[in-house]
């Protein structure tokens, strides 16, 4: 039985004052004129430093102030785990700090009373931030007030075991966000290096990357590559009769049982979002019958958000797209394989350098259809294209596995903050087990 349902009793939730939990500190700077207050040891957060990290906690920031300057100012060391807001500029960002610090007079920072927990006010803060921001005054930018803030009331359970189970909770999950968030920066990172090595080096008879001290490379347009290996453009590459086009201009609104269209925001990731595709109506996909799509086809997105690729899956066969996507029927060559050499650097800064526009930026046709790829023996590009598309599917993997714990944590700050839910079952064994469980299966 759920950990929702199995236990009845209600922990009491009260709404105090933010004043009633810890103390409220504001902050300041020292003086920029006297270079001896600055470049110290010591912490001094502003709200620049809270919007550049993704986790609750920080341990530096980047400006510091010595020991002369934090006594010659009204900036005040405050200790470790105590909750920084940034108070203006924008309102509502925190941390928790593993270090003592001190903070610039944009940030106000509470020092908790005793029995009070920080990972619980840190996520019950976040969760009910809106009664923070509705405080904030001021024309050309909002800002809190020291006095406005320690009014500011929230929903708190009055035992401290309940706070520290939801907090431990919380915690629990944040730390595989952040485990698998790292995990897919890594497997970016190993991505930049096979896409460098595999489409400049290439693989040789034997499945190995070619070695420049044992293989012969030449000059081209990308960079020195393989010998064997030829550079032609993208309209060199489509068939006379499938030309590079863009599609429909006008698709209208949705016609139950018309044509699917695939616009931009369907293209994530390098791939098609099947599910609430625009369906155009059979007459209006008659008049673009130019831009049909066939399996296999490759897109290229040339307006908004330019440089998003995918290849058709066979579902999508006689569907169409709007004027801000190109579609490629790649003949001479691999499709996947080009759509990999779409993504490289030097390909990049071909499309980077042509695309234009201030309000809406894009790319046209004339110089998409110039764009260089390089092209090896085509069972090479189908092995290239192998070993990229392997890494890719892992690298989704890795993607579901974070948006499912992250749908988790904010069901969980849902139910738990709200007392929608009992906070009874958290702290038995029996239910941290199960929801570690649910973590582990998200994971």
């Amino acid at each position: 039985m759920s950990f929702k349902t199995q236990y009845t009793d209600r922990i009491d939730w009260q709404e105090i004052a933010l004043a009633e939990i810890g103390k409220i500190v504001s902050g300041a700077t020292p003086s920029t004129e006297k270079p001896e207050y600055w470049n110290g040891s010591i912490v001094w957060i502003t709200p620049a430093d809270l919007s550049k990290i993704s986790t609750r906690h920080i341990l530096q920031s980047e400006r510091t102030i010595t020991e002369l300057g934090l006594s010659r100012s009204a900036a005040h060391l405050l200790p470790p785990q105590s909750l920084v807001i940034s108070s203006r500029a924008p309102i509502g960002h925190m941390a928790l700090p593993l270090v003592s610090f001190c903070t610039n007079q944009g940030c106000k920072s509470m020092v908790f009373f005793e029995g009070q927990d920080p990972d619980f006010h840190y996520y019950n803060l976040r969760f009910w931030v809106r009664r923070i921001l509705t405080k904030g005054e001021g024309t050309t930018f909002a800002e809190i007030s020291k006095t406005a803030l320690e009014n500011v009331r929230v929903p708190v359970p009055q035992e401290p075991k309940v706070q520290m189970a939801i907090g431990r909770l919380l915690s629990s999950v944040d730390l595989a966000i952040e485990q698998t968030d790292a995990l897919l920066t890594k497997r970016q990172r190993i991505k930049s290096g096979l896409m460098r090595d595999l489409l400049s080096r290439g693989l040789d008879t034997q499945g190995q990357l070619r070695d420049p001290a044992t293989h012969r490379f030449k000059p081209s347009p990308l960079g020195l590559i393989p010998e064997e290996w030829d550079v032609r453009t993208l309209a060199d590459v489509v068939p006379a009769h499938r030309p590079i086009v863009y599609g429909i201009l006008m698709p209208g609104k949705y016609v139950d049982g018309g044509v699917p269209v695939i616009k931009v925001k369907d293209i994530q990731d390098g791939s098609i979002r099947k599910e609430g595709l625009l369906r155009t109506h059979p007459k209006i996909d008659a008049a673009y019958s130019r831009s049909r799509l066939l399996p296999g086809d490759l897109l290229f997105t040339i307006r908004g958000t330019v440089g998003r690729t995918a290849v058709v899956p066979a579902e999508l066969g006689g569907a169409n797209i709007t004027q801000d996507t190109a579609r490629i029927t790649v003949a001479d060559g691999n499709t996947t394989f080009i759509r990999h050499c779409l993504e490289m650097p030097r390909q990049r800064s071909f499309i980077e350098l042509h695309t234009l526009g201030q309000a809406v930026k894009g790319i046209n046709l004339g110089e998409l259809r110039k764009l260089p790829v390089q092209l090896p023996h085509p069972d090479e590009q189908a092995e290239i294209a192998r070993v990229l598309d392997e890494h890719d599917r892992d690298t989704r993997t890795v993607v579901d596995q974070l948006e499912k714990l992250r749908r988790l944590k904010f069901g969980l700050m849902q139910d738990l903050l709200t007392n929608r839910v009992p906070v009874t079952p958290l702290l038995q064994e029996e239910a941290t087990a199960e929801i570690g469980q649910e973590i582990a299966t998200a994971r």
